[in-house]
């Protein structure tokens, strides 16, 4: 099974820092709500997805199986 992006939207400040990492996988909206292009973590993208879930300030992204 693959492992998979799971964000707290509840926490979610949607500042961008994500977005600014991995734009193939975080983006901000006009009204600054963010969405999940692509949720699966693939050997390609683990690492940046990393970066992001350690970047973000609220801790509002994990990756779970």
């Amino acid at each position: 099974m693959m492992a998979k992006i799971a964000v707290d939207f509840g926490l979610c400040e949607s500042n961008g820092i994500c977005m600014g990492i991995i734009p193939e996988v975080f983006d901000l909206d006009e009204e600054d709500y963010l969405h999940v292009l692509s949720d699966e973590v693939t050997p390609e993208n683990e690492q940046q997805i990393k970066e992001s879930v350690r970047q973000c300030p609220r801790q509002a992204i994990a990756i779970v199986d």
